[in-house]
């Protein structure tokens, strides 16, 4: 187990670095000019941007009215005795909830629980693999697919959660295996 955790801890150092030079030298060895190339996506994705505020707008509305409704803490409380019985603690149960509807809600949840547990508790470990494993589900089919014109989202939407809920459960399992 030590040497796993060795293991991502050196290889972790050097991911982001070998990505950040890595593209560029790839896009260089494959004579693409990476500058232009660089510039011209920063100019589509302001135009994206402003094209998906309206739908921001309203996804951020949706899920401050879901929470000062009430319903969040309803949801709570129905579903603490199940996920108990499996073994999921009830103190990451605003994380999995809120985690598919929007990424600022869920990094607040994060923060507060660094603040109310410590930065190096097992609750907060579980959180942030959470908030790192998984999608902001209904948020990208409201922004995203709203964005582009997609009407019909098929299966979008149940493949999305059905991809949270398993790396929201895995992710409760592999913290308590890791650092349990």
């Amino acid at each position: 187990m030590d040497t796993l955790r060795t293991v991502i801890d050196v290889v972790s150092v050097f991911v982001l670095p070998l990505l950040i030079v890595g593209f560029p030298l790839y896009g260089l060895y494959k004579k693409v000019p990476v500058y232009e190339e660089f510039v011209e996506g920063a100019k589509d994705g302001f135009s994206i941007a402003v094209t998906i505020i309206p739908y921001l707008v309203a996804i951020l509305f949706a899920i401050g009215m879901f929470r000062a409704s009430g319903a969040m803490d309803f949801l709570i409380d129905g579903l603490r005795p199940v996920l108990g019985f499996i073994g999921v603690p009830s103190e990451v149960l605003p994380m999995m909830i809120l985690r598919p509807l929007t990424g600022s809600g869920s990094a607040a949840i994060v923060l507060d629980m660094i603040n109310q547990y410590g930065e190096d508790s097992l609750l907060v470990k579980m959180a942030a693999t959470m908030f790192g494993s998984t999608e902001t589900t209904f948020y990208v089919i409201a922004v995203y697919f709203g964005a582009v014109g997609v009407k019909k989202t098929r299966h979008a939407v149940a493949a999305g959660l059905i991809a949270d809920v398993v790396a929201l459960f895995l992710a409760v399992y592999v913290v308590r295996w890791l650092f349990g």
